[in-house]
């Protein structure tokens, strides 16, 4: 009888270690797991976003470029002594400060790591404004 107990007590004791065992490298898979996970998520996230810093970089040179046409536009305006040109004008450099507000939202939102989604709805925004400063632009230049 205390042969058997004996054995009982062994091959419980022996049952407990193993299951412990099984358990410690069972959390260690787990957490590797996850740190390869977010690791990967963090790469696929960096990689997502360089599209969006072209983009970027597309709307600061589209702004550039309409910034330095506002330029020249101002000095044919401020020459002429069409009040409606001025007017237009003033509203026109309006736009084109809403539309350089939007680009440094873009900006922010990439820098932030906000969605793909996000990211791309602020680019559109901007992408609409700098189209709007451009027509009002040319209508600035119509009046000229």
């Amino acid at each position: 009888m205390k042969r058997s107990r004996l054995n009982l007590f062994k091959a419980t004791s022996m049952s407990i270690s193993v299951l412990g065992i099984i358990l410690i490298v069972a959390t260690l898979v787990l957490f590797a797991y996850l740190g390869i996970n977010a690791v990967t998520q963090s790469i696929s996230t960096n990689v997502g976003s360089g599209s969006g810093y072209d983009q970027l970089n597309i709307l600061k040179q589209d702004y550039n470029s309409l910034n330095n046409q506002f330029s020249s536009v101002q000095l044919k305006v401020d020459n002429s002594n069409n009040q409606n040109a001025k007017t237009a004008f003033v509203n026109a450099k309006l736009e084109l400060v809403k539309a350089n507000s939007d680009i440094n939202d873009v900006d922010s939102a990439l820098s932030a790591g906000k969605s793909k989604d996000e990211v791309a709805q602020r680019i559109n925004t901007a992408q609409a404004q700098l189209n709007t400063a451009r027509s009002s632009l040319a209508s600035v230049q119509g009046m000229v």
